[in-house]
């Protein structure tokens, strides 16, 4: 999981993909962070993103760098702890400008069940399970 945080954060961007009834939506994001042994993400309840998730939580992030790609398949489970916010935005200060852990809008999800594989054209590709 580590490894997989590691690559997503030195990207910078990673895209996630959530399906909207038949159709699939894919958008960029930025935040990739540990708490309390899992992988977070963060977005706001305000967006089309967050009720997608809350229709199908299940998601796909993909992100690239330095010829290596990296395909995450989990299920996105929402921690609406005032902690777990906190820790997103403390760690991701930048978004304190747009956000706040009190706001009632930011929002932070784990990935649970996630399966990622690193992919390149080179190398045979490594999976990961967390």
């Amino acid at each position: 999981m580590e490894k997989v945080c590691r690559f997503l954060k030195e990207a910078g961007t990673y895209y996630l993909a959530t399906v909207e009834g038949d159709q699939p939506r894919v958008r960029p994001f930025g935040t990739a962070h540990i708490y309390n042994g899992k992988l977070y993400i963060q977005t706001g309840k305000k967006k089309p993103v967050s009720h997608q998730i809350a229709a199908n939580p299940k998601v796909e992030l993909c992100a690239f760098k330095d010829g290596t790609w990296l395909r995450v398949e989990a299920t996105l489970v929402e921690d609406d702890t005032v902690a777990a916010r906190k820790s997103m935005l403390d760690a991701y200060p930048e978004l304190r400008s747009m956000y706040d852990e009190n706001d009632g809008n930011s929002q932070v999800f784990y990935l649970k069940d996630a399966t990622a594989v690193f992919s390149s054209f080179t190398a045979t590709p490594v999976t990961v399970k967390f």
